[in-house]
């Protein structure tokens, strides 16, 4: 019998960290928050560049803990376990002392471009490929290369090395872990050899000692430290059971645990992750393998298709361009794209503006629009171009997850963010030619209950996911398929202007 009580997830993004309180018995989240409840800053001291303090985030987790507990009125000692989503491949450095010794450089910096690139060249593309399942790019490894070469003095105080999720637990419990997941998403993983990548390792220059130990992803992976519990309101003891990257924990939250099965997100970045058995990979690191939460006896592994502008194209026109103050916000925004047609009268939006593209070969083309005509278009074309833009993005990427063997009969989403848009989904589903289930679920809700697998309170997948209901399901319309399908050719060709 399934045990009173509940579970808490952390999701630690980029704009705002997410806690949910689930219980345990329904898998119904009861209480939810965000802190800050706009957005977190982050520091770009150069263009191209995107750092943020590890600190902050654990204050709005507190924050977002305290307000969840103060929403749901439960007692903390009710609270049975802790699982952490997070932001993927941020670099986070701290001392012996675990105090953090510079800004974690996070996902979307783009600084370490060149030296992923002549790590490619100079392993061997051949070796990269089949063993890392990636070009080195502009991933964990590659940051900490740039540390080294750049900051010598912090590179010789470093003590461990964490991503995001890493630092959020050693908060938590006082230890320093990580997962094999984890180290695939740095591309520190040799797929063929299953451990660290030696030869990788000894490019760089970077010793074996900086890199934290393994747990299972889901596993009792330490308790709750008295300093931290009294930090978040909590009982001491509470076990940590779960961390996993963002879009992993995501497909997990939507249940999308084996071969072909897909899940997308569309918030500050856009995702479609393929979960496959194959250590598959794209020739140009365009797309990019991981380890799956799920990976075990059976291979597991997670192709994900990441565009960096996506639900941030969506807000920046919001900020800057409708009309200040307007309190209906993103509503209305989508109510005046929807009176633009479908492929806005051939203006062309292309997303690119937050940072290197890894679908475009890791080029920072930036965000543009094509096609003006002063005449004929106006703010609904402008708002209309942007959804497609963000919607063709992703179908661009998709088609070479397709290339690669990933094919999919169904993706499945969060009703959230640029999924809450009619429009966006309209395009979504019309442009891929796929059915769209979403599911009212997210990273936090997802965390939490990989924790309740990760204590052992659900003894499989199938129970934890009991509770998961679909609510909306939409499907490709064959008359508007053709419509979209014109109007992405009219804007891949506009890609291809930039000879990608």
């Amino acid at each position: 019998m399934i045990q009173q009580g509940y579970l808490l997830g952390l999701d630690i993004g980029s704009s705002s960290v997410k806690a949910s309180l689930v219980e345990v018995r329904t898998g119904r989240a009861v209480a939810s928050s965000q802190s800050p409840s706009l957005e977190m800053p982050m520091i770009a001291v150069q263009s191209g560049w995107a750092e943020q303090d590890p600190e902050m985030w654990w204050q709005h987790a507190v924050n977002s803990t305290r307000q969840c507990l103060q929403k749901s009125q439960i007692q903390p000692e009710l609270v049975l376990a802790i699982g952490i989503a997070y932001q993927m491949h941020g670099l986070v450095v701290v001392d012996k002392n675990q105090h953090v010794l510079r800004p974690s450089i996070i996902w979307c910096d783009s600084r370490a471009v060149s030296l992923g690139d002549k790590a490619f060249r100079d392993l061997g593309e051949n070796y990269c490929l089949s063993h890392l399942l990636n070009s080195p790019g502009n991933f964990t490894a590659s940051k900490l290369k740039w540390v080294k070469e750049n900051e010598p003095k912090t590179f010789e105080r470093i003590h461990k090395i964490m991503l995001p999720g890493d630092f959020i637990a050693m908060k938590l419990t006082g230890e320093i872990q990580t997962t094999e997941a984890g180290l695939s998403e740095g591309v520190f993983w040799d797929f063929k050899e299953q451990a660290v990548s030696g030869k990788l390792m000894d490019y760089y220059g970077i010793p074996s000692s900086l890199l934290a130990g393994v747990v299972p992803v889901f596993s009792v992976q330490g308790e709750l430290t008295k300093r931290a519990a009294d930090e978040l309101g909590l009982q001491p003891g509470v076990k940590i059971a779960y961390r996993a990257g963002d879009q992993p924990n995501n497909a997990f939250s939507l249940n999308v645990l084996n071969p072909g099965e897909t899940a997308a997100t569309a918030g500050t970045s856009g995702v479609i992750y393929s979960v496959t058995d194959k250590n598959t990979f794209d020739a140009d690191s365009r797309v990019n393998t991981f380890v799956h939460v799920t990976n075990g006896a059976k291979a597991r592994n997670g192709i994900l298709l990441c565009i960096n502008g996506t639900g941030i194209l969506n807000r920046w026109l919001n900020n800057n361009i409708r009309s200040a103050g307007d309190p209906y916000g993103y509503q209305r925004l989508n109510e005046i794209a929807a009176q633009a047609p479908i492929g806005s009268a051939g203006l062309v939006a292309l997303p690119f503006g937050n940072g290197a593209e890894r679908i475009l070969k890791n080029k920072e083309i930036g965000a543009s629009f094509h096609g003006i005509d002063f005449n004929q278009h106006h703010q609904a074309h402008l708002f209309r171009a942007a959804q497609e833009g963000i919607v063709f993005s992703l179908k661009y990427g998709f088609d070479i997850l397709e290339k690669m063997g990933s094919h999919s009969s169904v993706i499945r989403a969060g009703n959230a963010n640029m999924f809450l848009s009619p429009l966006f989904r309209e395009a979504f589903v019309n442009t891929t030619g796929l059915p769209l289930e979403l599911y009212d679920t997210d990273g936090a809700k997802g965390a939490a209950l990989g924790a309740g697998i990760g204590a052992g309170i659900y003894f499989s997948f199938k129970e934890a996911f009991e509770g998961l209901t679909m609510i909306n399901f939409v499907e490709p319309d064959p008359m508007k398929q053709e419509q979209y399908g014109k109007a992405f050719l009219h804007w891949e060709r506009v890609l291809q202007s930039f000879k990608i």
